[in-house]
């Protein structure tokens, strides 16, 4: 059986593993895959190159396909069917308020909603005679309001004739009358909650100490079936109905609720939390839909995705992009003939939705790829928007999914994020705080134009941003604004110095803004010169204001080894996977800390080595900043004052975030000199960068050969010990 199967995937899609070698699921994808498949919530964070496409691409899409076969085989349960009801006594999954999440055991609930109550009530309850017994363990502090209801009883706890509830406060309640009850309770708390359908009373307890009755029940309601219900403001609660030992066993005459005699127990018969469908789905309603920051990195996805859709067939799973640089025609028609699974971008998706092209009513899976680029590109909002739109539980009785991915989990908005939309997430945090594959040498070289004046007689120069075309520069007077624009003059001849020092052949090389990235290229074109027949520094861009075909033309070229070097933005670093990658270049150290780490892990991936420079300035340097005031979001901006002035520039102090970065990451990066030799001797000894690090991998045949010295003397051991034993019993035979 292969390694993938043995997790419950797919013989067609372990198959389709073994056949691009993927022989043993990497760490992150042992973690995921099983919870994915299990119906759960997963946040997954684990290095770049380490398998997070595939940890959510394989469950997701065998559970869209197997469900896909039910509809085909129409399978399928009828509205009220009793076989929706697990066999166990929990909180229904169906009979409950939007924002009340339950656990698919049904035994712990949560709320996060800071304004209203929201509330559920159990798949079962009780009728008739009997005196019962439940307990409620309050798992933080916010507030908690438990007791009984009927089925016709508001899930507002206490709020109608039919509920009957305790809160936190110390305050029970019935028909809108709150009075003083026993004490206030929060957080670790455990409530004990008694129904005495004997005497027709209702009471509760504390941590074991009994409050007395708090409620007697009016006889026209006694003869109604009564629910274990619970409601909640931003709490969470768990709930035990007797299948565990209780904190605090009930007072004497009392029965766990779990143990009621069959013939008292009524099963809730909301099964479902709205209409069975009972035609297939529309064509347009996608099962899963996965947004990605980037253009490229959606197109990559969706690669995979079909690539492991090879072999399931009847019926084929139907992916679709929706990403900016297709005609949208084309991805309406698309969604018109029918789509399951479809891979998006912001903008593009939002489109579609807005237009009414794409339907929300049946996906299952909601899934945010680097989410934490997501979060800083502004897209909260839409996030928000498409969650509040889609069906929390199916009609089959399905919860929905969400699997976020982020470069780290320790982003403050994705962890809000998870707290807010997430459904009691499982962390498949194999990462930690960030940090550096050991695959990778990062080193810093600094840039001082006070020091190294060599930018006063170059015969090239790169073109600068224009930050300082309207200052008085003089080589002379060592300004601020002097010394800034040095520097900029200075990066593009260290950046050729790096290149031609290590022999690059091929790098991902990072710059601070599009325009930064324009005239990198330039400057790299010009250093060739025109007609050179063996150019050294040839060169592509990838950044937003590229078309999108220029810019898949650009990657396809760099992947092709077409050309050397890829200059990009930040945002356009998310949609690359290129395996072997050797040498990586910081033109400018990245605003956010955490993109420090994404811009490396772009190289010693698949355990090849890989070396990324950090060319970082020694003095402030004065650079563009476009805040949401300009009018022309930088196009053709010139307004050089500073932001506090309503100007679109900063100072940028490098040495700062180099700073935060090695705080960041708890290490020291190291400093090279203005020559840029790198060490190798203090990284592990000689390595060769875009190759397998020596002695890298499972050391299989050496291991064998330390091993078959003890194999052979074990099995003469073996043969010794038979020989022996047999010996002995022919002797006791003799006797």
């Amino acid at each position: 059986m292969a390694a993938f199967e043995e997790m419950g995937v797919l013989t067609e899609i372990a198959k389709r593993a073994e056949e691009v070698e993927w022989m043993l699921p990497t760490d992150v994808q042992a973690e995921a895959i099983p919870l994915i498949l299990g119906g759960g919530d997963v946040l997954m964070a684990a290095e770049t190159g380490s398998g997070k496409t595939g940890a959510f691409c394989l469950p997701v899409l065998q559970i869209v396909w197997e469900s896909l076969k039910d509809i085909l085989q129409g399978k399928g349960t009828k509205s009220g069917d009793k076989s929706d009801v697990p066999p166990f006594w929990g909180m229904s999954l169906f009979d409950r308020t939007e924002k009340l999440a339950v656990t698919p055991d049904g035994l712990r609930c949560q709320s996060r909603d800071f304004k209203e109550w929201h509330g559920g009530r159990g798949n079962r309850g009780v009728s008739g005679k009997g005196r019962y017994y439940y307990e409620a363990t309050v798992c933080d502090e916010g507030l908690c309001r438990v007791g009984w209801a009927t089925a016709e009883a508001s899930l507002d706890l206490g709020t109608d004739k039919l509920g009957f509830g305790f809160g936190g406060t110390g305050k029970k309640s019935n028909s809108k009358q709150f009075d003083t009850y026993g004490e206030p309770f929060g957080m670790m708390d455990v409530i004990g909650l008694y129904l005495n359908l004997d005497d027709g009373e209702i009471s509760f307890s504390k941590n074991g100490q009994d409050f007395g009755v708090a409620f007697k029940i009016p006889k026209p309601i006694s003869i109604n079936v009564f629910y274990p219900t619970i409601c909640l403001k931003n709490a969470e609660i768990h709930v035990n109905f007797g299948d565990k030992p209780f904190k605090y066993p009930p007072k004497t005459g009392y029965i766990p609720i779990s143990q009621a005699p069959s013939n008292n127990v009524i099963t809730n018969q909301v099964v479902s939390s709205g209409p069975k469908e009972t035609t297939p789905p529309k064509p347009n309603a996608p099962q899963a839909i996965i947004i990605e920051p980037s253009r490229e990195l959606a197109i990559q996805t969706a690669k995979e995705i079909d690539s492991f859709s090879k072999y399931l067939e009847n019926p084929r799973v139907r992916a679709m992009v929706a990403v900016g640089g297709i005609p949208v025609k084309d991805q309406i028609q698309s969604l018109q003939n029918g789509v399951d699974v479809v891979i998006a971008t912001p903008g593009r998706l939002e489109e579609l939705i807005s237009q009414g092209c794409m339907s929300l009513s049946q996906v299952r899976f909601f899934i945010l790829d680097e989410a934490d680029g997501l979060l800083q590109q502004g897209h909260g909002d839409l996030v928000n928007r498409l969650y509040g739109k889609m069906p929390k539980v199916s009609s089959e009785g399905r919860r929905l999914q969400m699997i976020v991915c982020s470069a780290t989990l320790h982003s403050f908005d994705v962890k809000k994020l998870a707290e807010r939309l997430m459904h009691f997430p499982t962390w498949v945090d194999l990462k930690g705080q960030d940090s550096v594959p050991d695959t990778v040498h990062h080193v810093v070289v600094l840039v001082d134009p006070r020091k190294d004046k060599w930018w006063q007689n170059l015969r090239r120069r790169i073109r600068t941003d224009g930050v300082h075309a309207a200052d008085n520069l003089n080589p002379n007077n060592l300004t601020p604004e002097m010394l800034s624009e040095a520097v900029k003059l200075l990066k593009g001849e260290y950046c050729i110095r790096a290149i031609d020092e290590h022999k690059m052949d091929q790098a991902l090389i990072f710059c601070r803004t599009k325009q930064d990235c324009d005239n990198l290229e330039i400057f790299f074109k010009s250093v060739d010169g025109r007609g050179n027949p063996n150019p050294k520094y040839t060169c592509v861009c990838l950044h937003g204001d590229r078309k999108p075909q220029e810019r898949a033309e650009n990657l396809a070229k760099f992947k092709k080894r077409e050309v050397k070097f890829l200059i990009c933005t930040d945002v356009a670093a998310r949609g690359l996977d290129i395996t072997g990658l050797p040498f990586m270049i910081n033109m400018t150290l990245p605003d956010e800390k955490s993109n420090y780490v994404h811009r490396i892990g772009r190289v010693g991936r698949a355990e090849r080595m890989g070396l990324a420079i950090s060319i970082v300035s020694a003095v402030p340097e004065k650079v563009w900043y476009h805040g949401e005031w300009c009018s022309s979001r930088g196009k053709n901006c010139s307004n050089t004052r500073l932001t506090d002035q309503r100007g679109c520039c900063i100072w940028y102090n490098e040495l700062n975030c180099l700073a935060e970065i090695e705080d960041h990451l708890g290490v020291t990066v190291p400093q090279v000199g203005s020559d840029i030799k790198v060490p190798v001797d203090e990284f592990e000894g000689k390595v060769i960068y875009g190759q397998k690090r020596i002695g890298a991998g499972s050391g299989y045949q050496t291991h064998v050969g330390q091993l078959a010295p003890a194999v052979r003397d074990l099995a003469a051991l073996e043969s010794q010990t038979q020989i022996l034993y047999l010996k002995r019993k022919h002797a006791l035979k003799g006797r």
